[in-house]
């Protein structure tokens, strides 16, 4: 298939309700935020997510979660090493590209040692793949509540008598309306391949990325996209920088509401750009 003809942008909002949409590792698994207490959201838990509906709609990638390793590969280098070209890194890197979405769309660093005590070749190759997706931010600051929980559970028993309950904390954001924007390039889509077809995908994993996704800390219906606005420039080279494509949304709170409980206490706009064709994607 011929690569990618026309840059594109996008833009999506997330509500997100009494749910944790991205524990930080430095804070308790609690949610992430900055000193300003506006939410966050990693680009590699947003990427993760891509890759997720990638595979649930029944396409090829690399890098997989523990949970959904479905070929029999427990690790990286396995599943590379199942390549005919692997040790030969320029032919290797074409492979790799046409048979794993995640690596045509957002690349890849492959670097494994030489297995020497197999007799088998290493290799080091970095792929830079077209789609590039920022951290999500809330629209506004966000509450993060924390409340005790107990475990009742008798997990293990001490001389043949019950264990104490296991006290501990769960945190989740009350309310918040998270903004998640990206780009895709047509220069590095031609080095990988990335085609239209592969937009369209991308497309569809954003418009429900939170599909598969239910746990314990992001129950079912507690994360959803309410709105996608999907940019087309026209052209190759992007007839405006992204920022200025992204920038031209915007949502923001209605008249009179101090502190957002819900995403009707939000308007959003669209500034119109010359030569610009945007598609919206809604839920409310």
């Amino acid at each position: 298939m011929d690569s990618l003809q026309t840059k594109k942008d996008f833009v999506i909002y997330v509500v997100v309700i009494m749910c944790n949409p991205n524990g930080g590792i430095d804070n308790g698994g609690a949610p992430r935020n900055d000193y300003d207490g506006y939410g966050i959201i990693s680009d590699v838990c947003i990427k993760r997510k891509l890759r997720n509906r990638m595979q649930d709609l029944g396409y090829d990638i690399f890098v997989k979660s523990e949970g959904r390793q479905d070929d029999g590969f427990l690790c990286l280098r396995d599943r590379a090493k199942q390549l005919e070209n692997f040790g030969n890194s320029d032919e290797f890197a074409k492979q790799a590209c046409g048979k794993w979405l995640d690596v045509r769309s957002f690349g890849q660093l492959f670097a494994f040692k030489d297995d020497k005590d197999k007799g088998g070749k290493g290799i080091s190759k970095g792929i830079r793949g077209p789609v590039s997706v920022q951290i999500g931010m809330s629209v506004d600051p966000v509450e993060i509540v924390t409340m005790d929980i107990t475990k009742s559970t008798n997990s293990e028993s001490s001389d043949g008598k019950r264990d104490s309950d296991t006290i501990g904390k769960k945190s989740f954001v009350r309310f918040g309306l998270y903004r998640i924007a990206g780009s895709i390039n047509t220069q590095l889509s031609e080095s990988t391949g990335f085609c239209e077809e592969d937009a369209e995908v991308i497309k569809k994993c954003l418009q429900s990325l939170f599909d598969n996704d239910a746990s314990a800390a992001r129950p079912e219906g507690s994360m959803e996209v309410v709105k996608m606005y999907w940019f087309d420039h026209g052209c190759k080279d992007g007839r405006y920088p992204s920022g200025k494509v992204q920038r031209s949304v915007t949502a923001k709170l209605k008249d009179g509401v101090d502190v957002p409980r819900s995403i009707n206490d939000y308007e959003f706009g669209v500034t119109p750009l010359e030569g610009i064709k945007m598609e919206e994607y809604s839920s409310i």
